[in-house]
């Protein structure tokens, strides 16, 4: 239940709560775009099966890999994308600590 708790928390929370604290003139439209960052889940598609709730998603799908990541962060760095990076990290970060709960059996 933790582990839910975490995971999906990251994914829909997370995003509300900073798109309301840092973006204040753009709340509705930062929430979006980050709630949006979901989206690199499409990539689940590809896999079989779909969905294994002991895999983790971190360098196993293709738009969840150490290249896609990079590609992240380097849009994170830029003010014209910094949202659209964020969103994506923010996917990664729930994905690890997804992870991280597979690996300790937690």
């Amino acid at each position: 239940m933790i582990r839910f708790i975490a995971h999906y928390g990251i994914h829909f929370i997370a995003p509300i709560f900073i798109a309301f604290y840092f973006y204040k003139d753009n709340r509705f439209w930062v929430s979006l775009i980050l709630l949006l960052g979901i989206v690199i889940d499409l990539d689940h598609v590809l896999a079989n099966p779909m969905f294994d709730p002991n895999r983790c998603s971190i360098n196993f799908h293709p738009l969840h890999s150490y290249w896609a990541i990079a590609v992240y962060i380097i849009l994170f760095i830029f003010k014209k994308t910094r949202v659209i990076g964020l969103a994506l990290l923010l996917h990664i970060l729930a994905d690890t600590v997804d992870c991280l709960f597979i690996r300790s059996k937690f």
